[in-house]
């Protein structure tokens, strides 16, 4: 079967690219929204059709991997996002599967010859720095595989740890196509002008060694005390910040007059803060939030069912900073006190993505007036004020890509636990220069793409030649989600023949396993699976 996938033109340029470049290793930086996912299913499906073999995609947290294997199921690839290597090898329907660096780096061994010949794709490449370890294991799983694409939402730098397959100048890693921010918008209806309102306070605290502050964002103060008056206007003691979610929740419900299922999210420093913002935002504006923290197992779930719903609020910790696609945020509120450059720019890059059928997606993320802060958000805020006056000129980096030089957050502080605040009251809300642009327009006309078929899907891991079958649709379940619906139905039939029969559960698994002409459950396929369910079915029938 064939397949027309419309491209965005930078996604056609950097395909064009990937395609003749000589090297197996691609880095493609491409800022967060402009559509990074369809690029590399793209680049996959053709190269596959050139040169068959596996597909291994590398994402940056578990939440990321169904994300992933469900965009995969779009192009007619089956990729199984909960595979471990305790599973053995991949289910003879599957085209791949989907891990985690961190899975890299207890795996290596075992995705290593999975990965042999195959196509790799890694998902925000720079989180292999993050630890030492999962930057070795990355070059042992994956360095015998045809070819490596790797993307990124921002550019990175590797000060300490050089990351694998990638191009380095000056310890900056050189991408290989790079859009950024600023081109976006040139190039409408890719991703949306996000806004910054900032708002000022009077903040008092109690610092560990016993000293008595006040300041307003203002005031020039040192490192440590500025990352003190931060956490000082955050805290849940103080009016600051009930001042400025009351402001976002009253955008938030303008939007929605307009567009029913806008949502907002509200990026809090810890677990606790989390849960007492979502407290505010219930008792005093009477509004429910879905609150998302890494202690939850059901994290994942809650964001899939916040992004597919239209509740107004989301409060989460770091869940959601990085790839989380949910494209009906609209509105933020920046209530962490982690002031990175890097985390900044993720956080943003969660508005962006632009939506179809809604005319005018302006979005904003309200933010501390912290010098810090503001200049992260004027360096974006340049981009979006020029993006129209400089449709034509050359650009150099862009925007979400290239915010001002931000030194790194304040480590901890000793005897923390003698930190207090003693009061915190927002002052004056400004829009500034960050403010909504009255020349802006962002009710585009529609966007033009390319057309490109797409060929037969490439074999499946248990099938010699010829294509994988006919591609889901939107919204239909993934291959992996379907085994576990049919395994669970089988679980439950075990269960009933255990009753009827009298024989152990042992026994009843091995009988089915013999009938299906299954060696291991894990290893089924589809086909396998329903063929257990029907002859077990069967047999029960028998037995009743």
């Amino acid at each position: 079967m064939t397949r027309s996938i419309r491209l965005r033109p930078w996604q056609k340029a950097a395909l064009d690219q990937f395609v003749e470049a000589r090297r197996p290793d691609f880095l493609a930086v491409a800022t967060p929204g402009a559509g990074k996912t369809t690029f590399a299913l793209t680049a996959a499906r053709h190269r596959l059709a050139i040169r068959p073999g596996r597909l291994v995609v590398v994402a940056p947290t578990a939440h990321l991997k169904l994300q992933w294997a469900r965009a995969a199921s779009r192009f007619a690839l089956h990729l199984d996002p909960a595979w471990s290597a305790t599973d053995g090898g991949l289910p003879a329907d599957m085209h791949g599967i989907v891990t985690t660096y961190q899975q890299v780096a207890t795996s290596a061994p075992a995705i290593r010859p999975l990965a042999r010949g195959s196509f790799v794709v890694f998902d925000e490449l720079h989180h292999a720095a993050d630890d030492r370890a999962w930057g070795d294991a990355v070059r042992h799983a994956f360095e015998d595989a045809d070819r490596r694409l790797a993307l990124s939402g921002t550019p990175f730098r590797s000060d300490t740890r050089a990351i694998p397959f990638v191009d380095y100048h000056l310890d900056e890693a050189r991408p290989d196509y790079e859009y950024g921010y600023g081109d976006a918008l040139r190039d409408r209806r890719v991703v949306r002008p996000v806004f910054f309102p900032r708002t000022n306070g009077q903040m008092e605290w109690s610092a560990p060694d016993g000293t008595e502050h006040s300041a307003t964002f203002d005031d020039d103060l040192d490192a440590v005390r500025a990352s003190q008056r931060l956490r000082t206007a955050l805290s849940l003691e103080g009016e600051w910040l009930p001042t400025v979610l009351r402001a976002a929740h009253a955008r938030l419900v303008e939007v929605r007059a307009e567009q029913p299922d806008a949502g907002g999210l509200v990026i809090a420093s810890d677990q606790q803060h989390a849960r007492g913002i979502a407290e505010i935002l219930h008792g005093r504006f009477g509004t429910r939030a879905t609150v998302v923290t890494s202690d939850d197992p059901r994290a994942s779930m809650k964001i899939a069912a916040f992004a597919s719903g239209a509740e107004p609020w989301l409060v989460a910790v770091r869940m959601v900073s990085e790839g989380v696609d949910i494209p009906r945020l609209r509105v933020g509120v920046y209530a962490t006190t982690t002031s990175t450059e890097l985390f900044f720019r993720q956080a943003v890059g969660r508005f962006v993505r632009w939506t179809p059928g809604v005319p005018r997606q302006k979005a904003w993320m309200f933010i501390p007036d912290d010098p810090r802060l503001r200049r992260l958000a004027h360096g974006i805020a340049e981009q979006r004020r020029h993006s129209l006056q400089r449709r034509e000129r050359p650009t150099d980096h862009d925007g979400l890509d290239e915010a001002a030089a931000q030194p790194d957050e304040v480590p901890g502080e000793e005897q923390m636990s003698l930190f207090s605040v003693i009061s915190a009251v927002a002052t004056d809300a400004e829009a500034g220069p960050e403010g909504d642009d009255d020349d802006l327009d962002d009710d585009y006309g529609e966007g033009f793409g390319f057309d490109l078929e797409l060929g037969p899907p490439p074999p499946l891991a248990g099938v010699g030649t010829g294509g994988a079958g006919e591609a889901p649709g939107e919204g239909v379940a993934t291959r992996r989600e379907d085994k576990k619906r049919l395994r669970d139905l089988n679980a439950e039939l075990a269960r009933d023949l255990v009753r009827t029969t009298g024989w152990s559960h042992a026994q009843v698994n091995q009988e089915l396993n013999r009938i299906a002409g299954v060696t291991r459950v894990t290893e089924a396929t589809v086909a396998q699976l329903r063929t257990r369910l029907e002859k077990g079915t069967r047999w029960l029938g028998r037995s009743a």
